[in-house]
């Protein structure tokens, strides 16, 4: 009998046995209307500073972080900033496939981005089998012009089977929280098996670290030849 020629997929590792060895990467998209301060979030939270949009995000942008999670294990974050703008959407569902979180942003003082939270999460789980989402509030420094209260916002976690955060880039309130939210939810989800690692998936990716073998380390000097 002939050996198949198709090869066994390699064994995705066990996610609690991975502390020193490798670490993760979790795609974690930004998803919102347009002008509710998901550009601002992510700077605020990569850069340390608020920096206002001038104009809005035309298409997809990458930010990155590194986070460590009890105990000691590494998580590279890659967050994707999207457009809210309708013409972008196009560009921005083809990223949707290969990410494992979603932030679904909406500005407090903005009825209407609070509204529309529905549809971008409809849109996301009709292309996404799992995914941890966290509903985040925006621009909650701003509590003369709210439009939206807190328990309005924590039904709609509630209903969507998600965390809710209230966040304010410029005064830096619970930006970090919000990251750290979903972060920590991927990982449980994960040590729960409820997202399974895949190959050819992006979402979430073990990252193994280079290793130096004693051998290598205790490799003696090369041997002087003799020059009689």
């Amino acid at each position: 009998m002939e050996a198949s020629s198709e090869t066994e997929p390699e064994p995705v590792p066990p996610v609690h046995n991975l502390n020193g060895n490798c670490h993760y990467q979790f795609r974690i998209l930004v998803l919102g209307d347009s002008t509710v301060g998901k550009t601002s979030l992510l700077r605020r939270y990569t850069e340390g500073s608020f920096v206002p949009a001038l104009c809005p995000t035309v298409g997809v942008e990458f930010y990155s972080k590194i986070m460590v999670l009890p105990p000691g294990i590494k998580v590279k974050l890659q967050l994707w900033d999207t457009a809210g703008q309708e013409r972008f959407r196009c560009i921005s569902r083809s990223f949707y496939r290969n990410a494992v979180g979603v932030l679904l942003v909406f500005d407090m003082t903005n009825r209407r981005s609070f509204e529309s939270i529905f549809e971008w999460y409809n849109e996301v789980t009709s292309v996404m089998e799992k995914v941890i989402c966290l509903l985040v509030g925006h621009k909650c420094d701003l509590y003369s012009t709210n439009r939206v209260t807190i328990e309005e916002a924590e039904g709609l976690a509630t209903s969507l089977g998600a965390h809710f955060v209230e966040t304010s880039a410029k005064e830096n309130l619970n930006v970090d929280l919000a990251f750290e939210t979903i972060t920590n939810n991927i990982y449980e989800a994960l040590k729960n098996k409820e997202i399974e690692l895949q190959g050819g998936w992006d979402g979430v990716k073990v990252i193994y670290k280079k290793r130096t073998s004693s051998l290598q380390r205790r490799k003696p000097p090369p041997e002087q030849k003799c020059s009689c």
